[in-house]
């Protein structure tokens, strides 16, 4: 005869979750960030804009960090920083740097929202000193956050912030490192900067991507991360400079 076996009453505990990772935690203070940066109406609230829409995107795990001027029109269709022709014009920098452009890395601005056209018809209107301070703590708190070791600066603000006021012809082709932090300057890939149209201003972003591959290199050489793919052939270089004359 086979005995029943009795099954314990009590009842079971449950199981432990690990607790989060750093990165995990990290992802986490970032989406909350972001939230809070999107939720932004402080230039609504000041008489600038009529509507806010902040637009930023990128990843914890990103150790470059590109800072352009602001969103731009198409932007406000997609949702994401750096779309359209300025965008695609990026992606060529970048892959002529050796990073991997898609996706591309971390994407901010000195202000988060489309400023709008420029009364002169000519290209969006620049952001006025208020609206960007009304936005750079919400830079701070996303480099502070994130901790980039590349920071690529797209155009006259974002330089003007960084780098200093300088004309840009003076700033791009060069690098600097501040607190662990390399700064390289470039113009923006707008499709509305006539700077490139110079052969000698085409031939200083091709110093700058240099900067950009020489970086890189450096990155690759750390731990962890794949933000960055092994950088092309030193060659390449020419053929872009050939490319770029066409830039209008």
């Amino acid at each position: 005869m086979k005995r029943s076996v009795l099954r314990s009453s009590i009842p079971r505990r449950p199981e432990t979750l690990p607790p989060p990772s750093d990165r995990d935690r990290g992802d986490l203070r970032l989406a909350d960030l972001h939230a809070r940066i999107r939720a932004c109406t402080k230039c609504v609230a000041a008489g600038y804009l009529e509507r806010a829409r902040p637009i930023v995107a990128g990843s914890i795990r990103d150790r470059i960090a590109i800072v352009g001027q602001a969103p731009g029109a198409v932007e406000l269709t997609t949702g994401q920083p750096f779309s359209g022709r300025s965008g695609a014009e990026l992606r060529r920098w970048l892959a002529e740097a050796g990073i991997d452009e898609d996706p591309l890395p971390y994407r901010t601005a000195i202000t988060k929202c489309f400023p709008g056209k420029s009364p002169t018809g000519s290209g969006d209107r620049r952001p006025s000193p208020t609206e960007i301070a009304l936005c750079r703590p919400w830079l701070d708190e996303e480099l502070a956050l994130l901790r980039p070791r590349v920071i690529l600066l797209l155009g006259g603000l974002a330089i003007d912030r960084f780098w200093g006021k300088v004309p840009l012809e003076s700033a791009v082709g060069h690098s600097r490192t501040r607190d662990g932090v390399t700064y390289i300057p470039l113009p923006h890939p707008s499709g509305a900067s006539r700077w490139l149209n110079d052969p000698a201003h085409r031939a200083l972003l091709v110093k700058g991507l240099a900067q950009v591959r020489r970086a890189a290199r450096a990155l690759d050489r750390q731990a962890s991360g794949l933000t960055m793919r092994s950088p092309r052939g030193e060659k390449r270089g020419a053929s872009f400079q050939s490319r770029a004359s066409t830039v209008r």
